[in-house]
């Protein structure tokens, strides 16, 4: 039996849990920027406020009803995280870390515990220890877990917890969902459903083998109706720390303004391949392929294309922050321009291979050794005295004397709550 725990409004419920007085009243957290929603509670949604809206299309409406909009404080929602998942993994023999709010458990062994009532008293737990709130499905197989918290969630009756441990109730559960929401389908494969006349996740689990390959990618829509139909296909596949290794770590960002002067936009893309670098090693990979891009405002006067890209694949897989700055560097040479402005960059790594195994180079220097020390003292080092107390002189920016940093390419975050339990000067107060 599967268990899939999702925070609810996860990025709203983190502000609510250090500001009660947002508790009932309608809130939005926003992207990078502070430019499109990318969170809502349950009274900005029944006001019509779509996800991914742009704040300014939707203004009149956040002051009609007092919205309270912040801008994303990123450092809070992954301490939360943490907490969240750091709990979950001492109440189940596994854990899947499925995205910064989700995870699943593996409850196989458990069921004469009563699930019903254990997963009311993790959901119960988490709440107390962190003010987060919680809906979980419990299921024979991972598809189903996710569609039993879908539904959970849009059912209040329910209390936050639905359990499909029979053929009737998983009956009742696929009648309920519409099959566009079923976890792997999407807009094109929703669209052929309709015109086959599937509409629910019920008639999709109806479907034969033969059908699920012809219309849904072959062996992968097999399984996802096999899924639906109870039966599993799919494991855990948890990490060492209950997280899926990526096989591909992006860092773009929209700069806070508009920047045409090289060593500006150089900075950002050094800050951003340290970011990356740091994500790879963590996951104990080295990548083989790097990417960097540049982009124009799209909204502005310039024809397109507005993004141009290049593209290298390293004479031996790295995860050095040097390495890689060097890299991304020598690529932004070949796509910056003189005069234009840029309103977005970014870099991406592929290519993983395990750390420790890669291939060597007949003519590169023999450090990896030396290499992989340093970097060990310097995640170790922006451990003990926070994230960015030691980086590349390029990646650099001017601090205020609040630490704040001025830095250019900086993304504005004029609505940012304090990060309560991760920055020493940011401590909440209780007075």
């Amino acid at each position: 039996m599967f268990a899939l725990v999702d925070c609810n409004n996860f990025y709203v419920s983190c502000e609510r849990a250090f500001q009660p007085r947002l508790e009932g009243r309608p809130v939005v957290v926003l992207s990078n920027n502070d430019g499109c929603i990318v969170s809502r509670s349950a009274e900005a949604k029944a006001l019509g406020i779509a996800m991914g809206e742009p704040l300014f299309k939707v203004k009149d409406l956040v002051q009609a009803h007092g919205v309270q909009a912040l801008s994303s404080n990123y450092a809070l929602y992954g301490d939360m995280s943490g907490r969240v998942m750091g709990h979950l993994a001492s109440k189940a023999p596994e854990l899947e870390i499925y995205s910064i709010d989700e995870a699943f458990l593996s409850l196989h062994g458990m069921e004469r515990w009563g699930l019903d009532g254990y997963a009311r008293e993790i959901r119960a737990e988490v709440k107390k220890r962190t003010h987060i709130p919680t809906c979980i499905g419990l299921a024979p197989t991972k598809t189903l877990a996710k569609l039993a918290n879908r539904v959970a969630k849009k059912d209040p009756s329910l209390g936050g917890v639905l359990l499909l441990d029979s053929p009737e109730r998983r009956t009742w559960a696929l009648a309920r969902v519409p099959v566009e929401d079923v976890w792997g389908i999407g807009r094109q494969y929703a669209t052929k459903l309709h015109a086959l006349g599937i509409t629910t996740a019920a008639g999709l689990a109806q479907c034969s083998e033969a059908m699920a390959r012809q219309h849904l990618g072959g062996v992968v829509g097999a399984r996802l109706v096999r899924e639906l139909q109870g039966f599993p296909c799919q494991a855990l596949s948890p990490s060492e720390d209950g997280t899926l290794k990526r096989q591909s770590i992006a860092c773009t960002r929209t700069f806070g303004k508009s920047l045409s002067a090289f060593e500006d936009i150089v900075g950002a893309v050094a800050a951003f391949a340290s970011r990356a670098a740091e994500k790879l090693r963590r996951q104990g990979s080295v990548a083989s392929v790097l990417t960097v891009f540049l982009s124009q405002d799209r909204f502005g006067n310039t024809p397109p294309p507005h993004t141009r890209s290049a593209q290298t694949t390293l004479p031996v897989a790295s995860s050095s922050t040097p390495e890689l700055v060097r890299f991304a560097r020598a690529l932004l040479g070949r796509l910056w321009q003189p005069g234009v402005v840029y309103k977005k960059a970014g870099v991406i790594l592929d290519g993983f291979e395990k750390g420790g195994e890669g291939q060597l180079s007949l003519f590169a220097p023999d450090g990896g050794e030396r290499v992989e020390r340093l970097m060990q003292k310097l995640d170790a080092l922006n451990q003990r005295f926070g994230k960015g107390s030691v980086q590349v002189a390029t990646a650099l920016g001017s601090r205020m004397p609040t630490g704040k940093s001025t830095t250019p390419w900086h993304g504005q975050q004029q609505r940012r709550t304090p990060a309560y339990t991760t920055c020493w000067e940011e401590l909440w107060e209780v007075g």
